[in-house]
């Protein structure tokens, strides 16, 4: 599942092709999510494969955790994450917020 394929392009004044600004849903806690630290070679994009059974999702584990900084893939060794069990209802948000 690619996050932008129901994202519209459009064009900056300049010509340059854009996405439109995306939104990301609040994703509360439930009892059912599960907790891991990250050990070396950990990548938000390999644990939503490993979780979720699909890489592109690593964006759901990186806004569930506010201790991350939005600009890597790779989460600093030793830090507790928070992986939401069901991705379904997260994904429902996005798409509903970014029609």
């Amino acid at each position: 599942m690619d996050r932008y394929a129901q994202i519209p392009e459009i064009k900056s004044p300049t010509g340059k092709r854009m996405y439109e600004t995306v939104r990301y849903p609040d994703i509360p806690r439930s009892e059912d999510d599960i907790y891991v630290y990250t050990t070396i070679g950990d990548r938000l994009d390999s644990l939503a494969q490993q979780f979720y059974g699909d890489s592109s999702l690593w964006w759901v584990i990186s806004i569930s955790n506010d201790n991350l900084t939005q600009n890597s893939l790779t989460p600093p060794l030793g830090t507790q994450l928070r992986i939401p069990a069901n991705s379904a209802p997260i994904i429902a948000k996005f798409n509903l917020i970014n029609e």
